[in-house]
């Protein structure tokens, strides 16, 4: 149990510091834009270079781990989706994992800074696969007019836009290239990588601090239960009895399944003007929730 509240305590404790440092008006509302932006836009990038260029290229080619992981998440954002649709057809409302902000940190200190692999696989494939995923569905909702081609192009720009796509996109590159970064550069990442995780967990109690708009709170509820609870399920089933992979892949899955959901949501729903509500209400529940269900799934897996 002991080991556990060590490990879960770091990650919700510099959660709180964030939100209780925008409440006590410490720091300002503009704060979590700009800890966001350097966590989004340098640390977190730097982190996943680093992590990347150190390991070797095999370590990462685990499709059992991607496909238990990417089911669950699959099964819940299309029940949610075609739930939403038949209410409202509206499809804006969709949620993924945290796992670059509270997923790679936590995966740290339950099995390792060395272990991080899984998480920078779940990482990538929630801002690439998932974030791309949202932004066609949200597009085909808004431009039902515009042309495929044109929706494709706008999907496109903006996730080789995103940091957190160039990141490991230039990571492969150098490490199938077989060059060496001159050791300067390494350290220089190695620092900003260093900042990532604190940095990540206080910028989300920055937000949770916000003004939350009103919204639904029984479907936000009906959402979290889901996230937290259905997902991690079917992560565990798929990845201890479905797929084939080393057990450390297996325990990340469910982990990292079991994460609340994570801020990109709402960033799409307040770009696109569609469920923001919803969104910032679920994001603070289940961070809330997130506690439980992650000490559960600790016990479980250790």
């Amino acid at each position: 149990m002991l080991s556990i509240v060590n490990i879960i305590l770091p990650v919700f404790a510099l959660i709180f510091a964030g939100y209780a440092l925008r409440k006590l008006n410490i720091l300002s509302v503009s704060a979590c834009t700009e800890l966001n932006r350097f966590v989004v836009y340098l640390a977190l990038p730097a982190l996943m270079i680093d992590v990347m260029i150190s390991s070797p290229w095999s370590d990462f080619y685990q499709p059992g781990f991607l496909l238990a992981f990417e089911l669950a998440v699959a099964i819940i954002f299309v029940t949610v989706l075609a739930w939403r649709w038949l209410q409202t057809r509206n499809l804006a409302e969709s949620s993924y994992a945290n796992t670059g902000y509270i997923g790679l940190p936590l995966c740290a200190l339950s099995f390792g800074a060395e272990n991080l692999a899984p998480a920078m696989v779940g990482a990538v494939l929630t801002v690439s696969v998932n974030f791309a995923v949202s932004i066609v569905l949200i597009e085909t909702s808004t431009q039902k007019n515009q042309s495929a081609l044109k929706s494709a192009g706008n999907v496109l720009r903006s996730l080789f836009k995103n940091p957190l796509i160039l990141a490991p996109l230039f990571a492969g590159a150098v490490s199938a290239s077989g060059m060496q970064l001159p050791f300067g550069v390494v350290q220089s990442i190695k620092l900003l990588g260093g900042a990532a995780s604190p940095c990540a967990l206080v910028a989300i109690g920055l937000f949770l601090a916000l003004k939350q708009e009103p919204t639904n709170v029984p479907l936000s509820a009906g959402l979290v239960l889901l996230k937290l609870l259905v997902q991690p399920l079917i992560a565990w089933y798929l990845a201890f009895h479905v797929f084939d992979m080393p057990p450390i892949w297996a325990k990340s899955a469910v982990l990292l399944s079991a994460l609340p959901t994570g801020t990109g949501p709402f960033m799409l729903a307040e770009l696109y003007r569609r469920g923001g509500g919803i969104a910032s209400r679920t994001i603070l529940l289940s961070t809330f929730g997130a506690v439980a269900s992650l000490s559960f799934w600790l016990a479980i897996l250790n």
